[in-house]
């Protein structure tokens, strides 16, 4: 139970202070957001698909679903 004891005040002796440094923020980091990195950047909205693109698109999803559908239905009866 000693040597537990012992082990953990050490552990937190030792992980505490890089915990602490972590948290601290400077006052370069309050200038504003950061920017992305590289290639992974936000979409502006002109560059955003319309909802009625997507309406179209779920639309003909539907159509092949049913067609697909309706073909493995007559190649596996009773399954």
């Amino acid at each position: 139970m000693r040597k537990l004891l012992v082990t953990a005040t050490l552990l937190m002796l030792t992980i505490g202070p890089a915990a602490v440094a972590q948290t601290g923020g400077s006052s370069s980091s309050n200038k504003g957001p950061l920017p992305a990195p590289v290639g992974h950047r936000q979409p502006r909205a002109d560059q955003v698909p319309s909802e009625k693109d997507a309406n179209s698109a779920t639309e003909a999803m539907k159509r092949e679903d049913a067609d697909l559908d309706r073909k493995l239905k007559s190649i596996c009866r009773g399954c």
